[in-house]
């Protein structure tokens, strides 16, 4: 529509460049490069929302960028905060058609009550296209693709409360909230790297995790940019006809397909990877789905993530009882699988794993999705 393209007139988001972009937008106003730093770490490791606050630029140069430019910075629509300490935050976007997204802060308590890590889960996506049958956001569809600054955001201004309720920046970033992060593969990728710059948020690649369905071309595109990130698996079933049941894109992207991409990655990065692995009561919790899941961790070094699943209204697929939950762990661990069980967190107020999703006056969007049935 000639109404979406941009005009002459029209204002950029500095936030919707990448960093190289910056660099060539500000070249081109005539500005020296260190000036594309400045503006840079303003954005990203100040959070600035207006070029009034960039003190370091001249009077003349921030009224210059008041006129060609703008910064978009997206909002705290909503946030609930869960017994054991998980808050959920409802984010209002900045565009025409206000979409919401979530994003969640997960601390962590040593036995004496003091802070150790605080983990930030953040939403690439405004839904899901994947169409998961156990996950409340495939259920919404999808709907667009966030920015790298829409994804930074989240960071930020989680970041800030951080800080503020615990005296501790966040330790880890997780991308596991909304949307498939390796479908919107560009944006996820400029925001780990800034994330990680010395004058963005300056975090250690090492404790940023990128998730993915198993989407093999990105996983060996991931794998070529050896940023130094964490990768996990979102696997769930480690047989394809059980996987097909539950995850639409293994119709495609099966697990022979995810072994050679996986494989790749390893070779390429020599990092371990993380499965993870939502235990349904008597679908993929059997003795033979447990030594499915040994031959999938064996493909390259690895780690196993068990999640103790979030039931989601209208969802047929529920979580698993202790007893199977126990059987499963020791069939693991007696063939040396390096195996953990992640419990339920902030589930008291739908902030927990396949719980995210916005209802609120919200139409189906773009989805693979297909109905689930139990044998």
């Amino acid at each position: 529509m000639k109404n979406e393209e941009k005009t002459a007139t029209e204002k950029i988001d500095l936030k919707s460049l990448t960093k190289a972009e910056l660099s060539d937008y500000l070249k081109g106003l005539g500005l020296q490069s260190y000036r594309s730093d400045q503006v840079f770490q303003w954005l990203y490791q100040k959070g600035a929302n207006s070029f009034v606050e960039m003190t370091n630029l001249s009077k003349d140069l921030r009224a210059s960028l008041e006129e060609l430019a703008e910064v978009k910075r997206i909002g705290i629509y909503n946030q609930q905060e869960s017994k054991d300490g998980t808050i959920k935050f409802l984010f209002q976007l900045d565009d025409p058609k206000k979409y919401k997204v979530e994003a969640v802060l997960i601390p962590d308590f040593y036995a004496d009550g003091s802070i150790n890590r605080i983990t930030v889960c953040v939403s690439s996506q405004v839904g899901c296209m994947f169409g998961c049958s156990f996950c409340a956001t495939g259920k919404m569809g999808y709907f667009r693709n966030l920015t790298h600054g829409e994804i930074v955001d989240q960071v930020q201004i989680i970041n800030s409360i951080a800080e503020e309720k615990f005296g501790k920046k966040i330790t880890n970033i997780v991308y596991m909230g909304m949307g498939e992060p390796l479908h919107n593969y560009k944006a996820v990728v400029e925001s780990a790297k800034i994330i990680a710059d010395p004058l963005g948020l300056e975090m250690s690649p090492r404790r940023i995790t990128i998730s993915t369905v198993g989407l093999s071309k990105q996983i060996k595109q991931l794998a070529d940019e050896n940023l130094g990130v964490n990768l996990a698996i979102s696997l769930h079933a480690a047989d394809d006809e059980k996987r097909d049941k539950i995850m639409p894109i293994n119709e495609s992207l099966n697990l022979e397909k995810l072994n050679e991409a996986v494989t790749y990655y390893f070779m390429q990065t020599q990092q371990p990877v993380t499965y993870e692995y939502l235990l349904f009561d008597q679908f993929n919790d059997s003795v033979e789905d447990a030594r499915n899941l040994i031959k999938v961790a064996r493909w390259v070094p690895s780690k196993v993530n068990i999640i103790m699943y979030n039931n989601v209204a209208g969802v047929e697929l529920k979580r698993v009882r202790e007893d199977r939950l126990n059987r499963f762990m020791k069939t693991l661990i007696n063939k040396d699988v390096t195996a953990t069980v992640r419990r339920s967190r902030g589930d008291d107020i739908d902030a927990g794993c396949g719980q995210l999703a916005v209802k609120e006056g919200q139409e189906r969007g773009k989805s693979m999705a297909k109905n689930f049935k139990s044998e």
